[in-house]
């Protein structure tokens, strides 16, 4: 099919009653590449710890970060993203593809100039940023504080890169184009590692037969490779742009009804996303008063969260954002309600047997993964376990929210995420120092579950179907018990060492699991 034709409707939308859905075939695709990203993740941070520890300058990087992702995450990352894709898919529905790449032309004027705007005032207020008793860091030493201010201004490079890959991502997954957005990230990885193996090390570094060079730029060699990786990632986009033939207009037009629409769902989007930052930032700011590797440790274990629900719940979050959209254009509410209901029943019964299955197994690969001392191993293992509390409930929200987003209603889901916000940071100051950096992890999944409830009861009005979640719960608890024991009898009785039996105990409590799921395993091909 040429990128330009435009089939029937009908022809988009029934599936063949044989094999995989397009909306289960996309999910595969993107977690495909996820766990490819996951993967070269857990290798860059895997080398990161290896050469600097739970440090204090590692502390400074992970700092360093929150206000670039949040300029990101607000203008041209997860806000404009969510808030465009269902617009672009109204408009080349309705009015076919050049008109769609008008819009798109507009949108990314206005928002390419917002952020050189936003990156300029950032550039110039970091120190206080970073320094206030409300900011980033305030617990940090001023030696660290400075270092903080200085890799954050150099991340802002990095942000006015992926603002504009992030809009192409949004423009290819209107498109039903699922291919490069999801090797994007991969090739982001890349340049990371590129960082950490080569611009940051003070000696070269050996992998076999190959002797890399060593620049010795130090944690400046990570934001450098930051960088790069945000270059390749903005470079993956554009085959894809020039298959669907885009075309730029310089042209704002603010009187666009197109641009207008985006706007009215920008709005409560940026402020949701900005909540969900807020929560990090916050993170931080309460780690940077605990004990050094605070921050770093709550870095480790949100990545360790993050494998199962990117695997999981974003890959068919992003593969199935496109599909309710147009169904919402067609009025097609069964349907609507069907995709909902089983992306709900499919992610509950799946990570509650993860989640018991990765807490228990846990702490051998993290000593032996990340190769830290045993209070950094302490630190990473009861944050990451904290986290995956909530793996469940950032799943379904993941799902919960598209469901409002595909709808062109943001303003539901913004209620939620202050609700959330309001919720963490309250629980946040009751937990952090009786219970270290693991109880805000805590917090995060308890306010972030309470969310995914709130918008799913909503929804219910509407849509009963995507809350009939009673048999899911049963079978992913039964299938959490049975992978659990398994786990804790292989761990013991396996006769190898801890990091291979935890390997070992994965695979067979995973096994374990899966007889009681496996009606909505079955259900993901169905999506």
């Amino acid at each position: 099919m040429q990128p330009d034709q435009h089939p029937a409707p009908e022809n988009r939308t029934q599936p063949k009653r044989t094999g995989l859905t397009r909306v289960a075939r996309a999910s595969l695709l993107v977690s495909a590449f996820f766990a490819l990203d996951k993967l070269l993740g857990m290798f860059r941070q895997v080398v990161i710890a290896r050469q600097f520890g739970i440090s204090a300058e590692l502390d400074a990087f992970n700092a360093a970060n929150n206000i670039p992702d949040l300029m990101f995450a607000l203008i041209a990352g997860g806000a404009l993203a969510i808030a465009l894709i269902p617009v672009l898919t109204e408009t080349l529905e309705l009015t076919g593809r050049e008109a769609m790449w008008r819009l798109f032309s507009r949108v990314a004027n206005w928002a390419l100039l917002i952020t050189a705007a936003a990156a300029v005032i950032v550039y110039l207020a970091a120190e206080p940023i970073v320094q206030a008793e409300i900011g980033v860091a305030p617990g940090f030493t001023p030696q660290m504080q400075v270092l903080a201010v200085d890799l954050m201004r150099l991340n802002l490079i990095a942000t006015l890169l992926f603002s504009l890959s992030g809009l192409m991502m949004a423009g290819l997954q209107s498109n039903q184009h699922f291919f490069l957005p999801a090797l994007a990230p991969v090739m982001y990885d890349l340049g990371q590692i590129f960082g950490a193996l080569v611009l940051a090390p003070s000696e070269p570094l050996t992998l076999g037969p190959i002797a890399l060079p060593a620049y010795g730029l130090g944690v400046h060699g990570l934001v450098y490779g930051v960088i790069l990786g945000a270059g390749l990632h903005l470079l993956t986009q554009v085959p894809g742009m020039i298959r669907f033939r885009f075309r730029w207009s310089p042209v704002l037009d603010p009187a666009d009804t197109g641009l207008h629409k985006v706007a009215r769902m920008m709005g409560p989007r940026i402020l949701t996303i900005a909540a969900f930052n807020v929560v990090f930032v916050a993170t931080d700011n309460l780690a940077s008063r605990l004990e050094v590797g605070s921050v770093t440790a709550l870095v480790y274990g949100w990545l360790i969260m993050q494998v199962p629900e990117t695997l999981l719940a974003t890959a068919i979050g992003t593969a199935l954002l496109p599909t309710l959209s147009e169904q919402f254009a067609r009025r097609e509410n069964a349907q609507f309600e069907a995709s909902l209901a089983r992306a709900t029943r499919s992610l509950l019964a799946l990570t509650l047997p993860i989640t018991a299955i990765l807490c228990l197994s846990l702490h051998p690969l993290v000593e032996a993964v990340f190769g830290l001392n045993a209070e950094g191993t302490r630190l990473v293992v009861g944050a990451a376990q904290a986290f995956l509390v909530g793996l469940a409930g950032h799943s379904l929200l993941e799902v919960a929210a598209r469901g409002f987003y595909s709808r062109q209603n943001a303003l539901v889901p913004l209620a939620g995420a202050m609700i959330g916000l309001v919720s963490f940071v309250a629980l946040a100051l009751v937990l952090y120092q009786p219970l270290g950096s693991a109880g805000i992890a805590l917090a995060n999944s308890l306010a972030f579950t309470l969310q995914a409830g709130l918008l799913l009861l909503i929804l219910r009005r509407t849509f009963p179907a995507v809350l009939r979640l009673g048999g899911p719960l049963l079978r992913g608890l039964a299938s959490a018990a049975l992978g659990g024991v398994v786990v804790l009898l292989v761990m013991r009785l396996a006769p190898v060492s801890p990091a291979p039996a935890a390997a070992l105990a994965l695979l067979a409590g995973g096994l374990a699991a899966l007889p009681p799921i496996l009606p909505y395993v079955r259900d993901l091909a169905r999506l």
